[in-house]
């Protein structure tokens, strides 16, 4: 991975691990995550989605026929904003769907520790609820195959980062 600093003040190059752990911290109703995608005519749309970091991967969850599902099928390419304690991250990669079942099945049980009543249902997810904007069940998982990050702290000690991960 390489780290560049950002920072126009003489702030020290934020380390990664400081974004992956504020990540990892993430979970449940407060957490907020915003997914950007490109539409086939070139529009751009962004959303909330439900997202965890897990096994060093950020998940997130949709309906397959929402627009953002669409837009992800003709172009994975995407980016997820977050304001995390601390820190705002912004990640850019690829969506790549998850299909495997002990995934769904890992995963859900992740979804359930921060308190959304998921269940693995085949390649999706089931659950009495969720987002009005995941549309109707069953929900898709998603992976980001992170290509490059950047930071933004708002707390103590400042700086600004880009990390570039070697995908």
């Amino acid at each position: 991975m390489e780290t560049k600093n950002l920072d126009i003040y003489g702030s020290e190059p934020i380390p990664w691990t400081r974004a992956r752990e504020a990540l990892a911290a993430s979970r449940g109703p407060g957490a907020a995550f915003f997914l950007g995608t490109v539409g086939p005519d070139a529009t751009p749309h962004a959303a909330g989605v439900g997202a965890v970091w897990a096994g060093g991967t950020l998940w997130f969850v949709t309906g397959p026929r929402t627009r953002k599902a669409r837009n992800l099928a003709a172009n994975p390419a995407c980016t997820i904003s977050c304001r995390l304690p601390g820190i705002d991250v912004v990640l850019e990669g690829r969506a790549e769907r998850a299909v495997d079942v002990g995934t769904i099945e890992r995963l859900a049980a992740v979804y359930r520790e921060g308190g959304w009543p998921v269940e693995a249902e085949g390649d999706a997810f089931t659950a009495p609820y969720s987002a009005p904007s995941a549309g109707p069940p069953p929900w898709h998982l998603y992976r980001v195959m992170l290509r490059t990050a950047f930071g933004v702290a708002t707390e103590e000690p400042y700086g600004a980062s880009r990390w570039r991960f070697d995908n």
